[in-house]
């Protein structure tokens, strides 16, 4: 039902006599809250193209999955940059959230999986386990960077969902 319907109906209550004055302010002023609510344009509309926004959360993603090589320069940097960005724009951009959410994924499984490939070192078959962990660690965060860039989300092979 439309604005104008719904005045049109409290106006003939009103002059039924079934509400009183007051009411019938009350729910105008209500109605023309809801519909000019409704009709605003959000913030952010009003200032960035849908392109933009769009260009934005796929960097975004990008760098999100890049993130993780930080470890090889910094310590714990591959882990807490990519925490870092995902909180920050996760609210901001939807899909962010959906990249930060695989690439948390990923980190975990695999740090479950060199812990057990360091096990398996003892009796030899954790050192080709740890060999192709490495180059996983590698090829995966290349492949999503790519895939975020084109926009697409991509759900990286063998981790474990926690998120």
């Amino acid at each position: 039902m439309s604005t104008s319907d719904e005045l049109l109906k409290w106006h003939q209550l009103r002059q039924a006599g079934a509400i009183s004055e007051e009411e019938f302010e009350a729910a105008k002023a209500r109605l023309l809250s809801q519909a000019e609510a409704r009709d605003r344009p959000s913030p952010l509309s009003t200032f960035l193209n849908p392109q933009d926004v769009d260009a934005a959360a796929r960097q975004w993603g990008l760098l999100l999955h890049l993130s993780q090589f930080l470890g090889a320069v910094v310590p714990f940097a591959g882990l807490v940059v990519p925490i870092v960005i995902w909180q920050l724009k996760k609210d901001e951009y939807p899909v962010v959230d959906e990249h930060g959410r695989v690439v948390m994924n990923w980190i975990l499984s695999m740090f479950i999986y060199l812990a057990a490939g360091i096990l398996l070192t003892f009796i030899l078959i954790g050192i080709p386990l740890l060999f192709a962990l490495g180059i996983a660690a590698l090829v995966f965060p290349i492949v999503g960077a790519v895939k975020a860039n084109n926009g697409e989300v991509w759900p990286y092979p063998l981790s474990i969902k926690f998120f």
